[in-house]
């Protein structure tokens, strides 16, 4: 029997990369995908992409859409309890597995390892351990598309934001940004490729740059508490 799991769906290359493998095999069943929503954006969280995009993305999936809202710049506390929320109601519905786009991060991998046991829940993480600079050409060459949507402004300028993820934006990155950004140099938009019944469309809007203090204290689940004040390149994408 299939194992019915939930995916942690960001909207971006990693995520379409390991629902694609997820999708090859018969051990498991994605009954749903589960995306992290700025509640006062309407926006996906750290990526900026709108609400709308995401649905017209999951609706060309062919996966039913779970909205998880947090506030901006929530706590752990805060973070975890709507987690915690979402995911036993999820689990009240036969949800067994959890699985997640991350590649390398231990510490990240541990910690949701550690959350999901304690709901009796498992986490399966497709691309585990896999070299990013193959994953990359691997996504390209199965005929994914993706956008960047946004960039660390500390490690990348503002010509990365607004690029489709091609052999020369790969070739202009700079050698201490990993090519699938899994430290978070950048973050993306997947809108055609073989998960999709058709291209998701939209228009490039505005590009800001948007800086934030650093929280006062290390109880943050999206910042260093080393840093005082961090900013990010966004580019506005716009439904069609």
């Amino acid at each position: 029997m299939k194992a019915k799991t939930v995916f942690n769906w960001s909207s971006g290359k990693d995520s379409a990369l390991a629902l694609y493998e997820l999708l090859q095999h018969n051990d498991f069943e994605i009954d749903c995908l589960l995306t992290s929503i700025s509640k006062q954006y309407d926006r996906i969280s750290m990526h900026g992409v709108r609400s709308r995009l995401l649905e017209q993305q999951t609706e060309s999936i062919g996966i039913p859409l779970v909205k998880m809202e947090i506030p901006e710049m929530p706590s752990m506390e805060v973070y975890e309890n709507v987690m915690r929320e979402t995911l036993t109601s999820l689990k009240a519905k036969g949800i067994t597995h959890a699985a997640f786009g991350d590649i390398f991060l231990e510490d990240l991998r541990k910690y949701r390892e550690e959350k999901l046991a304690e709901m009796d829940l498992k986490a399966v993480f497709p691309l585990w351990k896999r070299d990013t600079s193959t994953l990359i050409q691997e996504f390209i060459g199965l005929g994914f598309k993706t956008i960047v949507t946004c960039v660390d402004a500390r490690l990348l300028d503002k010509s990365f934001v607004g690029r489709i993820i091609d052999a020369d934006f790969l070739r202009e990155l700079p050698e201490n940004v990993d090519p699938c950004g899994e430290n978070g140099e950048f973050h993306t938009f997947t809108f055609d490729g073989p998960l999709f019944k058709k291209p998701v469309a939209f228009t490039k809007g505005e590009i800001v740059l948007r800086k934030y203090e650093a929280p006062k204290n290390d109880d943050s689940c999206f910042t260093d508490p080393k840093e005082t004040q961090y900013g990010f390149w966004y580019c506005d994408l716009i439904p069609e």
